[in-house]
Formats: structure tokens, sequence, C-alpha cells
């Protein structure tokens, strides 16, 4: 089994790990910023709406609850407001309560380096959130690609964010990129994408039996766990 496991980690050229949730720890602020920014229009989400959109760009999550609350009318008129409030309250939320990383999350980083693996993170959050969390928890200076919502045409569970990690990195073989995530649309993506791995972790916004009900290879705790995957 050893053997294996050492044959695994020679297959492996990239790993696409998902932020909030999945390796930073930044999604319990995300269901409350969604009720306030909806509230603000005259729209009080459930728990499980919110949950059925987690992992998924904030653009088309908006874009989808406000036409199933209102109509595609209203969706035009309101979007771009309600999105903007979701952005600024979720960087009030981050700058008041803080961000840092899972446990676990910087040792796999620096041990898939240590195998010349390449290391990537997506989110659906765009450019100015994601920034604002890499810079909290000090990464600004050592990750190299983090794939944002705005870098590609359409969020999860399209696979672009995969692809553009891909292009980003210079790797070329899907069947060699492990993707990582947290939420049911994480998993949908990665297998869209036809990655290699496609790694479900219960740390974040889903649970064992919403996971589990995707196209997965592995279901593991954290990102602490995802060396023993391949070694």
């Amino acid at each position: 089994m050893l053997e294996r496991k050492e044959e695994l980690i020679s297959e492996l050229d990239l790993v696409v790990f998902d932020m909030a949730g999945m390796t930073v720890r930044a999604s319990d602020q995300v269901p409350a910023a969604f009720q306030e920014a909806f509230e603000q229009v005259g729209v009080t989400l459930s728990d499980g709406e919110i949950q059925s959109v987690r992992g998924r760009s904030k653009r088309e999550a908006i874009s989808e609850l406000l036409t199933r609350h209102l109509n595609a009318e209203d969706e035009r008129r309101l979007g771009r407001g309600v999105y903007s409030d979701l952005q600024r309250i979720l960087i009030e939320r981050y700058k008041e309560h803080g961000v840092e990383p899972v446990d676990g999350a910087d040792e796999t980083f620096a041990w898939l380096k240590t195998q010349n693996v390449k290391v990537a993170l997506s989110t659906g959050f765009d450019r100015t959130v994601a920034d604002l969390l890499i810079q909290m928890i000090g990464w600004d200076k050592s990750m190299e690609v983090v794939v944002c919502n705005e870098d590609v045409a359409r969020g999860r569970p399209a696979p672009y964010l995969i692809f553009r990690a891909m292009e980003r990195t210079g790797c070329e073989y899907i069947h060699r990129v492990a993707a990582v995530g947290d939420t049911v649309s994480d998993l949908q993506a990665a297998f869209n994408a036809g990655v290699g791995w496609n790694i479900g972790v219960l740390s974040g916004a889903h649970s064992e039996t919403q996971l589990k009900s995707c196209p997965h290879s592995e279901i593991i705790a954290s990102v602490k766990e995802l060396p023993s995957v391949f070694k």
C-alpha cells in the first residue's frame, strides 16, 4: 500500500484548494452577510437557501436568489447593489472578527511543495475580498496563484476556476490535478473538470451526507489530512 501511495504523489502536479472553510476560517461570516445584504431589498433568506449556494460565485448566487424571490427584472435592477452590499458587509465583518488559516493548511502547503506539487487557491469571492483574506493571514507573499470568480466566465459548478488555475501554474494534464473543497459546488466543479482526485473536506459549509451525494474520490476531515491521501 505504501508503494502505491508513493506512486500517487509522483502522479500529482497541482492541487487546487477552495479558500473559505477549506484553507481559511472565513466561511462563518458568509450566511449572516447574505442575510443582511438581502434584507436591505426586503428579501428574507432561509438558512437552507443560503446553504444551497455555498461555494458558488457570489454574483451568480445573488442573481439566482433574487430571481427566485422577486423576478428577472428586479434581479437586473437590484443585483449590482446587493452584490456591492455583500462585499462591503463581508469586508467589515472580516476586519472586525479577523480570519486565520484552517489548522494544518500551512503544513499541507509546505509538504506539497517538498513533493514538487504546485498549489493554487480558488474562490467564489471576487478579488477584493480574496486579497483581503490572503493579506490578513499573511499569505500574500507565499501564495503564487489565487483564482477568483471574475477571472472566469462562470463560477462553480462550472470547471473554469480549475482550468484557470492549471493555466496559471503551467499544468497541462487534468488527470494530474487534485481539487479539494468543502461544498457540493466544489465537488461538482471538480467532476466537471475531470480531475484525477476530487476530494471533499468536512471542515466547512456542507455536511458529510451532502458531500457524499456528489461524485468524489475521497472525503477527509480537514485539509490537515490531505497528505495521508498520497503517502
